[in-house]
């Protein structure tokens, strides 16, 4: 993969290359004219936030939910809330005493938005695995501003009139997860470092036992990229990326954001990539008991 390469057609385009994450998240943001919304679990990389102060300056207004719980983070998220303000931005800590917020999206005016697994920090911009997908489709910038009207103002009411390309925890995730595995036919592929949740790996044994192959690639370094984000691939026709991962605490207990994607080119090379992975036997998990993680509770130190 070229160190610059983007795949897009018609409303989405993705970004997978370390190399050219973080110049495609200052170009969303460089492009807002009227509003920035962006939702934040950590940021660490000072040119994100020198852009976001450079909205601020050009009359942008800004507004960013971020979160008030991440682990080892707490001077630092405290700081970097009062920085943000600093510069102007509308800052709103996540209040809900039940979830933790860990959505990561960002819309600049009513589009292009972006919904991805990665964190605005050092780390992700250089040495993940992670996805960015950018979205000009209007029923997913109407729903991630919906959604953050909601987490801003009601955040524990029931969420509801989001589009159905947007999946949301915990209000759906694992119903609409369960039945995107569940309706499999042909093969499930899966990246995610935390897939511990006892009823999906039920699931998935199941489906492999069915003759379905399933594939998870979990916490596992490949070509020098440390396992953070996530996807699923569902008969190589539909991917599924965001934050979400396929444990309890993710599913049930946190505000999570994930995008459904099923333009060919976009989902053809999500499978390419995948496989090239897929094919050492060695990244493949075990789905049976001997081999699978303990049941997860706790969250990782850099989510």
């Amino acid at each position: 993969m070229g160190s610059g390469e983007q795949i897009g057609q018609g409303m989405d385009r993705l970004v997978l290359a370390p190399a050219a994450r973080r110049d495609a998240v200052l170009e969303l943001l460089r492009s807002a004219r009227q509003t920035i919304t962006l939702s934040m679990f950590r940021c660490d990389d000072f040119t994100i936030l020198d852009e976001v102060a450079a909205a601020v300056q050009r009359g942008v207004h800004v507004r960013i939910l971020i979160t008030q719980r991440a682990r080892g983070w707490k001077k630092k998220l405290q700081e970097l809330t009062l920085l943000l303000r600093s510069f102007g931005a509308d800052v709103q800590p996540y209040q809900s005493s039940v979830m933790k917020y860990h959505a990561k999206y960002i819309v600049a005016d009513d589009g292009p938005a972006l919904v991805t697994s990665l964190n605005f920090t050092r780390k992700c911009f250089e040495s993940t695995r992670d996805f960015l997908v950018f979205s000009e489709d209007p029923d997913v910038v109407n729903g991630l501003k919906m959604l953050f009207e909601h987490d801003c103002h009601t955040p524990t009411a029931p969420l509801s009139g989001i589009t159905n390309r947007l999946i949301v925890a915990p209000d759906q995730a694992r119903r609409r997860l369960t039945e995107r595995l569940r309706y499999a036919q042909t093969s499930i592929g899966i990246l995610d470092h935390r897939v511990t949740d006892p009823e999906i790996l039920a699931l998935l044994r199941e489906k492999q036992s069915n003759g379905v192959p399933v594939k998870v690639i979990g916490d596992v370094r490949i070509d020098g990229l440390v396992a953070h984000g996530r996807m699923i691939l569902i008969d190589g026709v539909t991917a599924i990326i965001g934050s979400i991962h396929l444990s309890p605490p993710s599913l049930d207990a946190r505000r999570e954001v994930a995008l459904v994607i099923d333009q060919a080119p976009l989902v053809a090379r999500l499978y390419d990539y995948f496989q090239t992975m897929a094919g050492n036997e060695a990244n493949i998990m075990n789905l049976w008991p001997s081999g699978l993680p303990e049941e997860d509770q706790e969250d990782e130190e850099d989510e």
